[in-house]
């Protein structure tokens, strides 16, 4: 029976504990350059590739329509929502305040080009979803109308 080395233990370990503190640190950073880390959290989405158009789906619980905002830019989709939750609602005074301003956003770097003009955007049920025909590169951004 081979001799097990304990250092190759201790090396497995450290591996995992890097892996765990990168992704720890992922976590914590801005997603975009000026944004403030403690009123922004990110968005969990889903990019699928269907062949003649790339679908994106995310999760937006308690935002409205107008609320989000959707663009593409230089082959990056970005996605934006903010919302106010603590609207006053009378005179007197709180003993306690939970309710606040709300603000999701992501840039997904996209795999293709896609045709900015044939974009659309609904959301249903807390459900961003994103269709985004496939075409030939182009300079412009776009802003997309979420229905």
């Amino acid at each position: 029976m081979p001799r097990r080395n304990p250092f190759d233990e201790l090396d497995e370990l450290l591996d995992r504990m890097q892996e765990n503190m990168e992704q720890a640190a992922r976590m914590w950073e801005p997603t975009t350059p000026d944004s403030d880390p403690s009123s922004t959290s990110s968005l969990n989405i889903d990019l699928e590739d269907r062949g003649d158009e790339l679908v994106l789906t995310g999760d937006l619980p308690g935002f409205e329509t107008g609320d989000i905002d959707v663009r593409v830019k230089e082959r990056t989709l970005h996605v934006a929502a903010e919302h106010d939750e603590s609207t006053e609602t009378g005179d007197g005074e709180y003993v306690r305040r939970e309710r606040r301003r709300t603000a999701v956003s992501r840039s997904v770097p996209l795999p293709a080009a896609v045709d900015t003009e044939g974009i659309t955007a609904a959301y249903n049920n807390g459900v961003l979803t994103v269709r985004m025909p496939k075409t030939e590169p182009s300079d412009e951004g776009t802003r997309i109308d979420v229905n």
